[in-house]
């Protein structure tokens, strides 16, 4: 059995380093009931861009522009320490950490930002990085495109661990290259919520026969710091949920076991039996023997997208 953590917390929004001091809190409290496994949800640091949803383009772009800004600034840089805390945090409880966040690119130009997920090892190092590959309709005003080096599932301690964002998981191509990498624990960081979106993961367990981790995003307006620009006018109402966050567990027969956590704040746990998985692949592989290779070929391009090469 493998003990896993969903956290369902909001962040410090738009504060990058109290964000990442709450995420290493949160991690001593897992590893203190067990846990090997700690989950947070879509773009947790320093939160999800919640405004572009209630600001259009077009109709506030000062507005717009000046939350994008404090988006950037409290971005993670990985070319940095500034996940440091987080990575010590990791190594010293020994757990394996999954964690979505806002990047600032370090590397190239220097100047977007990616909704990304990273997976850390319990040895403090970072064994994958994920961009979303599509931003979904208005996060395309905040997000670049992210490519396939990230498209990968990574061995741990607690299992064979890849993850897609929020709306990614609708994309067949990219399921099917986690499921032909024989992934055990389905990682689905999400802003998205409701039965609909629950529906989704469950015949995601059903299809890829692999225990399914869906961690939402969860925050009420009383959530939103009182120096947020315009906070009244956008979120008037301190009892609203903007997002309920909905966390889950799913077996790879496609049964929530765990949750949803809805409209509430806290850690999620749950065990989990891998062994289950490889038992529930012998009625149906998508990707062994239930593929038909001689008829359907998925070609993933993994080389990083770079605009300029140095020779």
């Amino acid at each position: 059995m493998v003990k896993i953590a969903l956290v369902q917390t909001p962040p410090v929004l738009l504060d990058r380093d109290a964000t990442i001091e709450k995420a290493v809190a949160l991690v001593c409290e897992a590893a203190a009931e067990g846990a090997e496994l700690v989950v947070f949800p879509e773009t947790f640091i320093p939160g999800y861009p919640i405004w572009m949803w209630r600001l259009r383009p077009g109709s506030d772009m000062s507005l717009t522009n000046e939350l994008y800004g404090m988006l950037f600034d409290n971005a993670v840089d990985l070319e940095s320490d500034d996940l440091g805390p987080l990575l010590a945090a990791a190594k010293e409880h020994s757990v394996t950490l999954v964690c979505g966040m806002n990047e600032r690119d370090g590397s190239v130009s220097r100047g977007t930002l990616y909704n990304t997920v990273v997976v850390i090892g319990s040895d403090g190092n970072i064994l994958n990085r994920h961009r979303k590959l599509m931003p979904t309709n208005p996060e395309r005003m905040v997000h670049g495109f992210g490519d396939a080096s990230g498209l990968q599932v990574v061995d741990t301690p607690a299992g064979r661990i890849g993850a897609l964002l929020c709306w990614e998981n609708y994309m067949p191509l990219a399921r099917y290259s986690l499921y032909a990498q024989g992934v055990e624990i389905y990682v689905a960081p999400t802003y998205d919520s409701g039965d609909a979106w629950i529906g989704t993961l469950q015949h995601i367990a059903r299809e890829g026969r692999c225990w399914v981790l869906g961690s939402g995003f969860v925050m009420r307006a009383s959530d939103i710091p009182a120096d947020f620009p315009r906070k009244n006018e956008l979120y008037p109402d301190p009892d609203a949920w903007i997002n309920p966050g909905d966390s889950l567990v799913i077996e790879p027969d496609g049964k929530a076991t765990v949750g949803p956590m809805r409209q509430d704040v806290g850690v999620l746990y749950a065990d989990i039996d891998l062994s289950a998985v490889g038992v529930a692949r012998r009625s149906l592989d998508v990707a062994g023997h239930y593929a038909r290779p001689d008829i359907f070929e998925l070609r993933v391009n993994r080389k990083a997208q770079r605009p300029m090469v140095l020779e």
